[in-house]
């Protein structure tokens, strides 16, 4: 299993590189999981990293694609631009959500 080193604190990540343990999320790793995704966040990055938070501690579960779109009023080039690996893979491992079902 891989680690992350954020601040004095070791973070255990799955094979994938997200989070084992969701609960040990907050910005300062948000910020450290980004550098893994080859990330710079921006104010526009925390607004979809907000938003799927938000969206997993009502549903359980990260929102499809469309829904990301369509709540977030971006298109799907735009959150291509800001996570290049996608809303899945990188947007959804940078806010601490578990990998979501079908992502690759």
């Amino acid at each position: 299993m891989a680690e992350l080193k954020v601040g004095d604190r070791v973070l255990l990540l799955d094979e994938d590189g997200f989070l084992d343990n969701a609960d040990d999320w907050n910005e300062e790793v948000a910020e450290a999981l980004a550098v893994t995704e080859e990330v710079e966040l921006t104010p526009e990055h925390w607004e979809v990293i907000n938003y799927l938070r938000g969206y997993y501690a009502e549903f359980n579960v990260a929102p499809m694609v469309r829904r990301l779109l369509k709540d977030t009023k971006k298109t799907q080039g735009e959150i291509y631009t800001l996570f290049p690996s996608g809303p899945g893979k990188g947007a959804c491992k940078i806010a601490g959500l578990p990998k979501p079902t079908g992502c690759v």
